[in-house]
């Protein structure tokens, strides 16, 4: 599946609220989640740019698909299927 081009940094954080992510705190135009999963606190920096660049984006998603023991793919399906 092919990510989308035009997601900002406060949708991509509003998505992600599926999946236990809350916003921790923000430091200027960065924003870091953090979600207990399987046990583990993880932690990711979402910035908040419009839109996000393709591979942000991406590392954003194989980061929470890896930390979460999913396919990528999956994650993807889910968040913008």
């Amino acid at each position: 599946m092919k990510l989308p081009r035009d997601l900002n940094g406060d949708e991509l954080v509003h998505l992600l609220h599926r999946y236990g992510y809350r916003v921790d705190h923000q430091t200027g135009s960065h924003q870091r989640l953090s979600a207990i999963i399987n046990g583990k606190k993880h932690d990711i920096t979402i910035p908040r740019h419009k839109p996000l660049r393709v591979g942000t984006l991406h590392g954003i998603l194989k980061d929470v698909a890896d930390h979460q023991k999913r396919d990528l793919e999956i994650v993807l399906k889910e968040l913008f299927g």
